[in-house]
């Protein structure tokens, strides 16, 4: 027996096509259902790596009591989040209204018109830790509907006016000019918080912040403040050691359930991954520490070997279960290691803080807590326990394709390849831009949400038009092809026509699903805020395209938000970033000519500030505007610098160069 879900493509609504719930995927025939009979919607919304989710469709909705109870007095619908961000993030805003957090699974009831009146997150099947069990939840949210509905009806109309209230634009008003007062305030309240023991920020549970650490180096990089560069090296260090690390595979769990980094939530997300292999990179650009450069490439290496589709495309999520367990895959016990690396054994085991009672359920969690030289004197030690590993039940996998998610992993490979000097990241990245384009895109600039199986489907969201773009930029100045500069304007010229609000964007287009409100999201989450993310590559297109109109864009949403950033800069640090490029005056750098020592100056070391053209030919009719019109000097190579659209006098020696690029 299966229901409605049996005919979806997203994994995670998979999962649940053989449970007793009458689910529907959200869609007009189930809000017709909840309209015609007058019944409640009971919405859930999770994601396939999810612990907690497969906990609870365990406990309740594998139940047929629970069901039975559904199927009676609801219309159940299932959401994947990913696939439906903008449903998340509207009920998100409920729950977290309601209650003053949030999660997955998240439980959110509605009225028939989709207006929500209750929600929470995983509800057990019996009451306890101070929950009531989700039976109690579902009898007395059935029995209030058909008592008191009035009430809940007027309750969801002021939940909804909360929800839009959230989304709207800061009191900054956009015609205010940009100031370095919101950086400062900013860096002063992300040290203040700093956890000086552990690196990062907050407590138990503890998030990788990249976002946050990519503000400290450009921060570093503005100031040469010592104790910006000092919070991110040392965070980098012990997330590199803990178990948040798979120490044998490479790659990022998704967070440490402990405030030391140590034991991890397992799931692995393409995102996270995404994120924290440029930060690493960057790292290694201003430190050279080459414990950070060697997390690049395992990270990366994993996202090859495990999460590429053959046709380019990266999958979304690897699993935190497997055989019926969370992290099993990971863990490993003395006697393992010992059968596999012999007389090696025992300088791995102590390396790795590896005990007889472990540290995680009885097993280990490796983590290094010996030297860096010993880590590198280890190396053939990990791959013998990666190739014993790979005969264990793997995690199950997630292998839809998200464009934002891509988008950012497409920036990673293509910035690690130019850097890095490996081609096979180049390579990676330009077969992900040209899948992107060909399975996600059409002609008109236009993306699709999620791809799965040769089926691209949903409108794409603000997040993917400008995640991809971003991933675009980084592509054309790791090859200099310029098809990738004209499909990264060409998608935001797309988001202008179809998301634009009246300062900044929505997060859905003008032809999108009407939804109870039309969400715009401006902090930060476990990626960059759309917006956020839509003013800094407004500001770096705008130098390749010499284009002002992409800058007064920027600058508008940015003094929209600039009263807020400096006081909560953790929840908005890609604004951050973007304010910091602002402020900056970048460098617009346009070389022609055969390319040689001026290319590589301008591309080496960390360059925040600039965006690199090249043509090695003279065309007046170059594609990229910047390099229209620029000639070589004597038949040299050549670079133009340009700041503000002002250009310098050109200049053909490194030394003059370098002078002109100062603190880009």
């Amino acid at each position: 027996m299966t229901n409605r879900l049996a005919g979806e493509s997203s994994p995670y609504l998979l999962q649940h096509a053989e449970n007793p719930v009458d689910w529907y995927p959200w869609g007009e025939e189930a809000l017709s259902r909840a309209r015609g009979e007058g019944k409640p919607i009971f919405l859930s919304i999770g994601y396939s790596a999810c612990h907690w989710c497969h906990v609870m469709a365990h406990e309740s909705f594998e139940d047929p009591a629970v069901a039975s109870i559904l199927n009676e007095r609801f219309v159940s619908i299932k959401v994947d989040r990913e696939e439906r961000p903008d449903l998340d993030r509207i009920y998100m805003g409920a729950v977290q209204a309601l209650t003053g957090h949030g999660g997955w699974p998240m439980s959110v009831f509605l009225t028939p018109e989709g207006e929500p009146f209750y929600g929470g997150t995983y509800f057990p099947p019996q009451a306890r830790y101070g929950m009531p069990s989700f039976s109690d939840v579902l009898r007395a949210i059935d029995e209030a509907w058909r008592n008191r509905r009035g009430e809940l009806v007027d309750g969801s109309q002021q939940l909804v006016d909360a929800i839009e209230r959230q989304m709207t634009v800061a009191a900054g008003s956009a015609a205010n000019p940009l100031t370095p007062e919101a950086m400062s305030e900013a860096f002063q309240v992300v040290r203040d918080r700093f956890d000086q023991d552990n690196g990062g920020w907050g407590t138990a549970p503890k998030f990788p912040q990249p976002m946050a650490l990519e503000f400290l180096l450009r921060t570093h990089h503005a100031t040469g403040d010592d104790r910006a560069l000092e919070m991110v090296v040392q965070t980098l260090e012990h997330m590199a050691r803990g178990g948040m690390y798979d120490q044998v595979g490479g790659g990022f769990h998704r967070y440490s359930v402990d405030d030391h980094w140590l034991v991890p939530h397992f799931e692995k997300m393409l995102y996270d991954n995404a994120q924290l292999a440029r930060v690493y990179l960057h790292a290694w650009q201003v430190t050279g520490n080459e414990l950070f450069r060697a997390v690049v490439e395992e990270t990366l290496d994993y996202v090859l070997r495990e999460m590429t589709d053959p046709g380019g495309g990266f999958y979304a999520t690897q699993d935190a279960d497997s055989e019926g367990e969370e992290g099993r895959f990971f863990l490993w016990m003395p006697d393992e290691i010992r059968e596999v690396l012999g007389p090696e054994a025992a300088r791995f085991i102590g390396s790795y803080g590896v005990t007889d009672d472990g540290n995680f359920e009885g097993r280990n969690i490796l983590a290094l807590v010996g030297s860096l030289d010993a880590r590198r004197g280890l190396a053939d030690a990990r791959y013998l326990l990666f190739e014993a590993r790979e005969a264990r039940v793997h995690p199950g996998r997630d292998d839809k394709v998200l464009a934002s998610w891509n988008g950012l992993m497409l920036a990673a490979f293509a910035e690690a390849g130019r850097v890095l000097k490996r081609d096979d990241y180049r390579q990676a990245a330009e077969r992900n831009g040209d899948f992107l384009l060909r399975e996600l895109g059409d002609d008109e600039g236009r993306l699709h949400h999620t791809w799965k199986d040769g089926v691209a489907k949903g409108n794409g969201y603000l997040e993917d038009y400008v995640h991809v773009a971003d991933g675009l930029l980084e592509l054309y100045q790791a090859t200099f092809h310029s098809r990738w500069y004209e499909a990264a304007r060409r998608l935001i010229e797309s988001a202008i026509a179809h998301f634009a609000a009246d300062v900044g964007f929505y997060d859905t287009s003008d032809d999108h699903e009407a939804l109870i409100t039309r969400p715009r999201e401006l902090q930060d989450n476990a990626v960059p805020s759309g917006n956020g993310m839509a003013a800094l590559v407004l500001l770096r297109l705008a130098g390749l395209a010499v284009e002002p109109r992409y800058i007064d864009l920027a600058r508008r949403s940015l003094a929209s938000v600039q009263p807020i950033l400096g006081r909560y800069p953790l929840g908005f640090a890609q604004w951050l970033i973007a304010l910091d490029y602002a402020l900056a005056r970048p460098r617009d750098v346009a070389i022609v000519g055969e390319a040689g020592a001026l290319l590589d100056g301008a591309l080496t070391g960390y360059r925040p500030h600039q965006v690199v053209a090249l043509a090695e030919e003279a065309d007046s009719e170059m594609i990229v505007p910047l390099l229209r019109d620029r000639v070589p000097v004597d038949g040299r190579e050549t670079a133009y610098v340009c700041v503000d659209f002002a250009c310098q006098p050109p200049v053909t020696e490194t030394a003059a160069l370098e002078a002109l690029l100062g603190e880009a």
